[in-house]
């Protein structure tokens, strides 16, 4: 699904699709096997709910899990997508997933404390998308 393009990015292809909420999120089974692929340490016990970070065009955001997506889909608020040249969605579309360590960085910088689960679809801290 996705392969490594850098030392802080991977690179995948998903579809893009609007939403009218204002969370990006993407299929939950899938968001959890890529948390664990990709950003699980292998140390332990660890949380499948952190959110992935993802860059559509220019713009960063956390990725979480939902129920009532495909696979191989990105739900983005329309608000966000409006911002990019994805004219027709949903659209399969180049997006890049931040490594494990580049995506702390980004979410500790942006204010989400990683020692807080993250609860369904309770506001979890973690910032909106277009952070």
């Amino acid at each position: 699904m996705f392969e490594r393009f850098s030392q802080h990015y991977y690179l995948g292809r998903l579809y893009v699709t609007p939403t009218e909420t204002d969370r990006v999120t993407m299929e939950r089974t899938q968001h959890e096997r890529v948390n664990e692929q990709l950003y699980a340490s292998g140390d332990g016990v660890e949380r499948l709910d952190t959110p992935l970070v993802m860059k559509l065009e220019t713009q960063h955001f956390p990725v979480h899990g939902t129920e009532s997506l495909p696979a191989n889909t990105l739900a983005v608020p329309t608000a966000v997508l409006e911002q990019t040249e994805i004219d027709n969605p949903p659209a399969l579309s180049s997006v890049f997933l931040a490594s494990r360590d580049r995506a702390r960085q980004l979410l500790q910088f942006a204010g989400w404390d990683p020692d807080t689960p993250v609860r369904g679809d309770e506001p979890d801290g973690t910032p909106p998308a277009g952070m």
